[in-house]
């Protein structure tokens, strides 16, 4: 804690200065880091404060030998536990790239509708989580099937943490359930891939040699009417020596979506750096496959039981329907706590 407010006094320090608003990209960073230095320490000062508050009303009713408030300390006490527990979680979330937003990619894997409709459930699921957590969304990039359901998703996902939370998500999601496609009712499994990666910041550079890269134009897709393009504005840049593949249609612009895609682009080149442990880019070759199928992370059944099961930490829910509205803040919590009792 010491430390934290010896940080947040610099920011304000910073942000007192007579030119700081001089250059108003630096002085928003300044002013969001210093924002969410001030709500950690408010936090963990307030989550203080009512554990003091609880100790007190325990010795007074110790001492008064009243019986009367015990249910309210033990509501109090459930309620203190869960946000130690994030207060914690949160402690767990140090890596370079954990405080920024996410960028978080879905792809339909093989099993035509079934598999898309696989796809847009989870879809909906991140959405969901999003609004609990109070984040913010923004849909780069969609291919929809005129069937139903979606071939790929690209969200990107604002908040406090973010990737730091969902790159626990990445991998391959099974679905095990009787199929609404099927009119035999026999029992299907699909799978859909996650892939999840940083936005970074403007002002994080690396060198991308431009003959390493292919940039192809489209027209933009999506439900029809006015927010379908009737020019090639959409965005696709392929990194050669990878394969990896960034793609937006979300502006209404060639010129913004090649921008966007750039950014996607340079934040998995960044990620596979460090996964490799390599110098520079140019040293990454070979194609990059984001998601081994067979390798599943986690699995959704539907029948023969109700069961979401996460296969790295073994935590499981009963509650199927509560885990597609977004409740899957334990699968996040379980796997950070694995990664920090390795580390």
């Amino acid at each position: 804690m010491p430390a934290l407010e010896k940080e947040a006094e610099e920011l304000e320090e910073k942000m007192m200065q007579t030119d700081f608003w001089n250059d108003s990209n630096k002085a928003q960073k300044i002013v969001q880091a210093s924002k969410s230095l001030k709500d950690k320490i408010d936090f963990y000062k307030d989550t203080l404060k009512r554990v003091e508050d609880v100790e007190v009303l325990l010795e007074l009713a110790n001492e008064e030998q009243d019986e009367s408030i015990v249910n309210e300390i033990n509501n109090d006490i459930k309620l203190l536990a869960k946000e130690i527990d994030t207060l914690r979680i949160n402690t767990l979330l140090s890596g370079e790239y954990d405080n920024n937003n996410a960028i978080v990619s879905i792809h339909s894997g093989a099993g035509g509708l079934e598999a898309q409709d696989w796809a847009e459930m989870l879809l909906r699921m991140y959405k969901r989580w999003c609004e609990k957590k109070g984040f913010s969304t923004e849909t780069l990039d969609i291919l929809p099937d005129k069937e139903g359901g979606i071939k790929s998703a690209t969200l990107l996902i604002k908040g406090q943490n973010v990737y730091g939370y969902l790159k626990s998500e990445k991998g391959v999601h099974r679905l095990v359930r009787i199929s609404p496609f099927d009119s035999s009712g026999r029992r299907h499994t699909s799978f859909a891939s996650i892939d999840v990666f940083p936005e970074l910041n403007d002002d994080i550079d690396i060198e991308i040699s431009p003959s390493d890269l292919r940039i192809d134009t489209y027209r933009a897709g999506g439900a029809g009417g006015q927010h379908v393009n009737t020019t090639d504005s959409a965005v696709r840049i392929t990194h050669i020596p990878t394969g990896i593949v960034a793609q937006c249609q979300n502006e209404r612009s060639q010129h913004s979506n090649k921008a966007t895609a750039m950014r996607m682009l340079k934040s998995k080149l960044i990620e596979l750096k460090e996964m490799e442990h390599k110098e520079k880019i140019e040293d990454l070759q070979g194609k990059y496959n984001e998601i081994a199928w067979g390798s599943q992370i986690r699995s959704y059944v539907f029948h023969p039981y109700n069961l979401v099961k996460d296969h790295r930490t073994n935590a499981e829910i009963g509650n199927i329907n509560s885990v597609m509205d977004g409740d899957i803040d334990l699968f996040i919590n379980e796997y950070l706590k694995m990664k920090a009792s390795k580390s």
